[in-house]
């Protein structure tokens, strides 16, 4: 467990998404409280280099209930209101192609986000 700052990095995980990269980090204060960072990272190219634009929200542990039932409720809304059923069956296709992935072993030597 690393100290950055004043906060301890407990467990991450990491979701690639094209050109986006979202990391779910758990972190502690010094007083062992702990809350989820998420970031958004995304990768542009620009004067012949390549740089990230980054977003971070802080999720404290008293508001993960609440979040994730907005979060819910909202992926629920687009899935029953919003899409054609052409397009719910593609997302769920393509979610059914993700859990067949990660049932896979994963690749060693893989970046973390610092």
């Amino acid at each position: 467990m690393e100290e950055n700052n004043d906060k301890a990095e407990i467990y991450s995980q990491r979701v690639r998404a094209g050109k986006r990269t979202y990391f779910f980090d758990v972190k502690s204060t010094r007083s062992n409280d702990y809350y989820l960072t998420i970031t958004e990272s995304k990768r542009k190219f620009k004067d012949d280099n390549y740089s990230y634009e980054k977003h971070k929200i802080f999720l404290y542990k008293e508001d993960f209930a609440k979040f994730l039932e907005a979060l819910q409720d909202t992926v629920n809304h687009v899935k029953g209101e919003l899409l054609s059923e052409e397009a719910l069956a593609e997302l769920e296709r393509l979610e059914q192609e993700q859990e067949h992935l990660e049932t896979e072993p994963a690749v060693e030597g893989e970046l973390k986000w610092e």
